[in-house]
């Protein structure tokens, strides 16, 4: 646990910069990704090194994202965006890491391996710094659900950020599964972050027709189920990466509620749309939620506290 001189938990920020280099998922496009340390109380914000002009800067945050296909997108009010964040928040998060500033020199987050893995590894090398300010968490207070005709999410009070999800797919490999799983300790290192990005063959066409998943490549960035067939490049990770895999998004876009949850979020079919559509319903419920600031017993039951660099999986 990250502590200052008088013992409390404090936020923290990576030691030093850090450069990822890979292609957009969806464009196809060469994109570069640094990670920078900020201050405290800076929270995450993306900015935009090929704009030259007006407001470049997007902040992380669930006001700030705009519906959009199979992907997190947050824009800002001059109406620059950055899309396909939610690997690299989920790794942020995951590693306990409060505060960072991301530069891109694009639209889109590079896809790297099609998990947190690349981006939790290239952190835990760097380090966290401590900072001179405390750690807040937002504490649920009652249940706060949102129900949709496609699947449903639900936040209700817990003594830390505790996760369950399922999922149900025709293609025999995926079918239905569902997994829970507590979140402090790094168990985001050890059991979500190398679980990649997945969709059926039938929506590989259907994607690329409308100019989606243009730098997707089976066994490369991502898993492509057909049926009872795996197109992986070797396998899967995990037996159940699948849902795996939309936890690790999960946790990405409860990030963007702008400090650690302390709540059990409960996911049906839910994707990126209904996870931002719940931290809308929670903030419009004022009676839900309240922040705290955390002691030695709260700090230690959030996602990344105690994380060791050598929990990161091999597989990755």
């Amino acid at each position: 646990m990250r502590r200052n001189n008088l013992g409390d938990p404090v936020q923290t920020t990576i030691r030093s910069t850090i450069n990822f280099d890979g292609v957009g998922l969806h464009s196809g496009r060469p994109a570069r990704l640094t990670i920078r340390p900020a201050s405290a109380e800076h929270g995450v914000w993306f900015k935009r090194t090929d704009i030259s002009l007006g407001d470049t800067l997007v902040p992380a945050r669930w006001d700030a994202v705009e519906v959009s296909p199979l992907c997190t997108k947050i824009v800002n009010g001059a109406g620059v965006s950055v899309s396909t964040i939610e690997h690299v928040m989920a790794a942020l998060a995951g590693c306990g890491v409060h505060n960072a500033l991301i530069e891109l020199d694009g639209p889109e987050v590079p896809i790297l391996d099609g998990s947190s893995a690349p981006f939790v590894r290239g952190i835990l090398s760097r380090g966290v710094r401590v900072l001179a300010a405390p750690v807040r968490a937002i504490e649920i207070l009652k249940p706060v659900t949102v129900d949709t005709p496609k699947g449903w999410a639900r936040l209700s009070p817990a003594r830390g950020l505790t996760m369950q999800f399922h999922i149900d797919f025709a293609e025999e490999a995926i079918g239905s599964q569902t997994k829970r799983l507590d979140l402090a300790n790094g168990s985001f290192v050890r059991e979500l972050c190398d679980s990649r990005t997945f969709c059926r063959r039938a929506e590989v066409e259907m994607m690329q027709a409308n100019g989606l998943a243009l730098g997707g490549v089976p066994g490369e960035n991502a898993i492509v189920f057909d049926g009872p067939l795996v197109e992986s490049g070797g396998g899967l990770r995990h037996a159940d990466e699948p849902v795996r895999h939309k936890m690790l998004d999960a946790l990405g876009d409860l990030s963007l509620a702008g400090a650690p949850i302390l709540g059990h979020y409960e996911g049906h079919k839910a994707g990126h749309a209904i996870t931002n559509a719940l931290l809308h319903a929670l903030f419009a419920t004022p009676d839900a939620f309240r922040l705290v600031h955390c002691d030695d017993d709260l700090a230690a039951r959030l996602p990344g506290a105690g994380v060791e660099r050598h929990e990161i999986p091999a597989v990755a």
